[in-house]
């Protein structure tokens, strides 16, 4: 699987990726609505609407706010928004498969150094010798819904560590504050939490983090995505909004991309991309900080490992065993991605 490097070619990177992503110019504005979660993960869009760099590409974008991953793909799908942003699950690949969505773009990923999901155990547990993936199981262990992008991080780190999941009691209880709730109850031994819920239960007495997603099993967690109409129709308004979205994410990963041991390291225009965020989030700098995950910063794919999540989710019957990612990832919007199948 690919592996991003957080070094100083990083950084250079996104120097260049943010230079060389310019607007096209002066031309004519066209509307469009993205469907998004309120989250880091949709950072890049946010800085990009701020400094304006979606109005210079020719782009007027009106942002829908959802409260669940699973709503973002289904507005895409109505016609309730031409573009999409948010992490892969089960059900994504289900609706691209049967010719719904098409993926364009990446979005947030799993990567070494990036603190974005976590998996924690109860102090009771903790106490019990529960240290380890391996500990977990015979235990409960709370994600939101089956086939999420949570219920993903569980089974392939489990699988990393050779723990059959059949092995332990997966617990799907739909929404962040159920599983918190579960938690802190004792209802559950362990829990996948972002990590800014988790540092919240964590600074409150409650629990013990076990493992960390992205240092065990770096993986594509999200990606941009439209409609296959959209795309045949209305191939200026991805390409126009693509400008947009790589310049903020280079200013992202410029201000949020390098890590030292786990550490976040600030890029020099740290304070504002941060203080945009904060603002837009309506959450302090400091909490903001501490679930950045990592976005690449011209919007490359890891191809492969969107093969892989297929083939995973086909396996547990979660997705029809004739859907082909090859039939919607396009490719065309951006160049280099990475680790693509041979045709």
């Amino acid at each position: 699987m690919f592996r991003h490097s957080t070094t100083r070619r990083a950084t250079l990177g996104g120097l260049l990726a943010l230079s060389a992503v310019r607007p096209l110019g002066a031309q004519e504005s066209t509307k469009a609505t993205i469907a998004l979660l309120r989250l880091a993960s949709s950072g890049p869009i946010f800085i990009a609407q701020e400094k304006g760099w979606f109005k210079e590409a020719g782009l007027e974008l009106t942002m829908k706010d959802f409260q669940a991953a699973a709503q973002v793909p289904l507005a895409v799908v109505s016609g309730d928004a031409d573009l999409g942003v948010t992490a892969f699950t089960a059900g994504f690949y289900n609706l691209a498969a049967k010719g719904g969505l098409v993926v364009v773009a990446a979005q947030s990923a799993e990567r070494p150094g990036y603190q974005l999901n976590v998996i924690a155990v109860t102090n009771a547990a903790w106490d019990a010798g529960v240290r380890s993936v391996k500990d977990l199981v015979g235990k409960r262990v709370a994600v939101t819904t089956v086939g999420s992008s949570v219920h993903y991080s569980l089974e392939i780190v489990a699988r990393k560590h050779g723990v059959d999941t059949k092995a332990l009691t997966i617990v799907a209880l739909q929404t962040i504050p159920n599983m918190v709730a579960a938690f802190k109850g004792g209802q559950v031994d362990a829990a996948v939490f972002p990590i800014t819920t988790f540092r919240q239960v964590e600074a409150e007495g409650n629990g013990k983090p076990i493992a960390y997603v992205g240092d065990e099993v770096p993986w594509q967690l999200g990606a941009v995505f439209t409609s296959p109409k959209t795309v045949a129709n209305r191939r200026p308004l991805v390409e126009k909004f693509l400008v947009g979205y790589r310049r903020g994410a280079a200013a992202y990963h410029l201000a949020f991309g390098k890590r030292e041991n786990g550490k976040l390291i600030p890029g020099p225009n740290y304070d504002e991309m941060i203080g945009i965020l904060s603002t837009v989030l309506k959450q302090p700098p400091e909490r903001v900080a501490a679930g950045l995950p990592f976005i690449d910063p011209e919007g490359r794919l890891d191809v492969g490992d969107i093969y892989k999540q297929v083939a995973f989710w086909q396996s547990t019957g979660q997705v029809a065993r004739d859907a082909d990612p090859k039939a919607f990832i396009d490719l065309s919007f951006i160049q280099g991605h990475f680790n693509v199948p041979a045709k």
